[in-house]
């Protein structure tokens, strides 16, 4: 029998800057890659499936085909007429990559706007995959309607995954940052943190202070991510601590957290230890800097 994996969030058309001036187009978001890379890890008894909110636009039209090429099923995706897809502009500046955003006509801002449609995609559902951006780009009603359709899922037997993905400059304030994850994590069952952005909020001296602050609001099985360093895995009163998949260099970090969330997640529903899960996680995200893109071949 088939189960079912859902993320939800916000996909977007992205516009990379290449040679001579040149720009070449994609799409891109968290959520969706993280979709894309649990896809390519699941067997045949899984299906992975997207939701949010399109319109009815060319950009739209070809969003929905981009995902339907990848394996992920679009059955779930919402339709507003008078919205598009939100853009953004990647340009290199002092060595480093930048994002500039247009998205308030975005359809996904909307996501949540129909509570019986959010309940009736979350329906039959083995596992939801949410992140704190999904959140940022929604109103306080649009929140509210986001939990409760997954506090609804979980009493019927959903597992709620929640990467924090912290982008402060989606929110309104660091304080609002702090009251909707910690109200969020207490629906959750796995929480996937990066360190560096939980540091930076919540001032955790170190790994296992973030580690202990999901278990404390309520997460089961949390593994906070480090960058370079070791990441720390938490569940049922096991731990382990995996050091990164050596690299010999770094071509693009873009989507190494999605990367290494989608093997993880893949990796734990198909009966893998957090050992394993980890351990293979690294092995994905590894793939994924020594490639140019968020989602390599």
């Amino acid at each position: 029998m088939q189960q079912t994996l859902l993320s939800v969030g916000e996909a977007m058309i992205e516009m990379s800057a290449g040679t001579n001036g040149q720009w070449r187009m994609g799409f891109a978001g968290d959520t969706l890659n993280t979709a894309a890379h649990a896809r390519a890890h699941l067997g045949s008894d899984w299906r992975v499936s997207y939701f949010t909110a399109l319109g009815t636009d060319r950009y739209s039209d070809a969003l929905r085909a981009f995902i339907d090429e990848r394996g992920i099923e679009t059955d779930r995706i919402m339709t507003i007429d008078d919205r598009r897809p939100g853009l953004y502009f990647i340009h290199q500046e002092a060595g480093d990559r930048h994002f500039t955003y247009w998205r308030d006509r975005s359809a996904a801002r909307l996501l949540a706007s129909d509570a019986t449609a959010l309940q009736t995609a979350f329906a039959n559902v083995a596992m939801i995959y949410v992140s704190g951006i999904t959140l940022a780009i929604l109103d306080a009603a649009g929140r509210e309607a986001l939990f409760a359709a997954l506090e609804t899922a979980r009493r019927s037997g959903a597992r709620i995954c929640f990467d924090p993905n912290i982008r402060p400059v989606l929110w309104s304030g660091e304080e609002k940052i702090r009251q909707t994850l910690q109200h969020f994590a207490s629906v959750c069952d796995i929480v996937l943190p990066t360190y560096g952005d939980e540091a930076g909020i919540f001032n955790d001296k170190d790994i296992t202070a973030t580690r202990d602050r999901y278990l404390g609001w309520g997460a089961r099985e949390i593994v906070v991510k480090n960058g370079s360093e070791a990441a720390l895995a938490s569940a049922d009163g096991q731990e382990v601590s995996v050091d990164p998949t050596p690299v010999s260099a770094v071509v693009d970090a873009t989507g190494a957290g999605d990367s290494f969330n989608g093997a993880y997640v893949a990796a734990r529903i198909q009966g893998a230890s957090l050992q394993e899960a980890v351990e293979k996680a690294h092995q994905v995200a590894a793939i994924c800097i020594g490639h140019h893109g968020a989602l390599p071949s």
